[in-house]
């Protein structure tokens, strides 16, 4: 679909010895060795072979040997445990095979830069931490094929996620995207330019498009992994009848998601701001179920879909966002969450993490991103030291 990643590739396996017997005799050592493969089991009174047929034998082995070898390499190339970077020379994976395992926690950049923000950073990262055995995708518009960077960029975050060993950074091609769905007719009938709200639009439909067409867990940018989510198919309430889409997931092929992308372009207005977003979840939501108000920490479901309670992923509602960048006089413990949602929309002033502040947002750095932290804390650093022309 985009591009070619490397990933490593499988790690050692061996043959388990049989403790069976035959006929109250113990088989030779070779026999152990050889019955999962070949089911001719020696004795140990047998004729002795010929040199010839033990060099044929020895051949047989290893032929059995590397046949089953190439058959668990090949199925390693598709499992979901098996993530990192290898050199071009290296067997690697498309965007395509790594998305079909049906089990991604996907993330989107539709703007145009290639330097990931630390709070993008730290919600890769900590999807990377938390979902080891899944692959982590960042889609990024402003990648591309020709683009070269690799993890000796100096794009420092980029770098950073690069070597993580289940992240992936592919390039966002909206058409590849949008193809075979309702929404490629609307995408090419847009235009970018004209759009109000072009860069929350465009990513709203790219994440309908792929998780209806691979499944797995769609992420903004500013969640905050802090432990696994259960449930396969779920909306996150961000209120008491009021679904967001910052978060939600989904099987491949989920007839909610295809009635959603129908839905974005009938009522598609551009200049309201979510309306193909969060008003378009809870309006879908509202056509299957009778939405009421949560009572305590219990989640609802309706027509198989979990619509997960508000303190799942927005335990700080977004009037006291800010709160995220104050110091508490007792951390939260957040017991009843699976990610945080950080608020980056309201953000206007752009509070970052400052190192040393001891503020909420600085304690789960250091607690769920430590490599994206600690990558701060070297910048700081370095910004803080004197130009050597100062000096002198």
């Amino acid at each position: 679909m985009l591009q070619k990643v490397w990933v490593s590739s499988p790690g050692s396996w061996a043959l388990q010895e049989s403790n069976s017997h035959h006929q109250g005799k113990k088989r030779c050592w070779k026999c152990r060795f050889v019955r999962t493969i070949i089911q001719h089991p020696c004795r140990r009174h047998a004729p002795k072979r010929s040199r010839k047929e033990r060099m044929l034998r020895k051949i047989q082995i290893c032929l059995c040997f590397c046949f089953v070898s190439g058959i668990l390499y090949e199925i390693s190339l598709l499992s979901s445990c098996v993530f990192s970077y290898l050199p071009m020379a290296q067997q690697y994976l498309t965007p395509e095979q790594v998305l079909n395992l049906g089990k991604s926690i996907i993330f989107l950049e539709t703007t145009e830069r290639l330097e990931p923000p630390p709070l993008v950073s730290c919600s890769v990262e900590s999807a990377a931490r938390i979902y080891q055995d899944r692959p982590i995708i960042l889609f990024m518009r402003g990648l591309n094929n020709e683009t070269a960077l690799d993890m000796n960029t100096s794009y420092a975050a980029f770098s950073l996620l690069s070597s993580m060993k289940n992240v992936f950074l592919f390039p966002l091609q909206m058409e590849t995207v949008f193809q075979e769905t309702p929404l490629l007719q609307w995408y090419n009938q847009v235009v970018p330019e004209q759009e109000k709200n072009w860069v929350h639009v465009s990513s709203d439909a790219s994440r309908l498009a792929l998780i209806w067409k691979y499944g797995g867990i769609y992420m903004d940018t500013d969640v905050i992994s802090i432990r696994p989510i259960p449930q396969r198919s779920f909306l996150a309430a961000q209120k008491s009848r009021f679904s967001s889409n910052g978060i939600f997931g989904f099987p491949a092929r989920h007839k909610f998601i295809w009635d959603c992308m129908e839905n974005f372009v009938l009522k598609y207005n551009g200049n309201i701001w979510g309306n193909q977003g969060p008003f378009l979840m809870t309006r879908m939501l509202k056509t299957l179920c009778n939405l009421t108000d949560f009572q305590g920490t219990e989640d609802h479901s309706c027509q198989n879909i979990s619509f997960l309670n508000p303190q799942r992923f927005y335990p700080i509602p977004y009037p006291a966002w800010s709160r995220y960048y104050q110091v508490w006089d007792k951390s939260p413990n957040f017991n009843h969450s699976y990610a945080l949602h950080l608020w980056n929309f309201m953000n206007r002033n752009r509070k970052v993490v400052v190192a040393g502040s001891n503020t909420l947002a600085e304690n789960l750095y250091k607690t769920y991103c430590p490599s994206t932290y600690e990558d701060l804390i070297q910048n700081a650093k370095h910004r803080d030291l004197p130009d050597p022309e100062e000096v002198e």
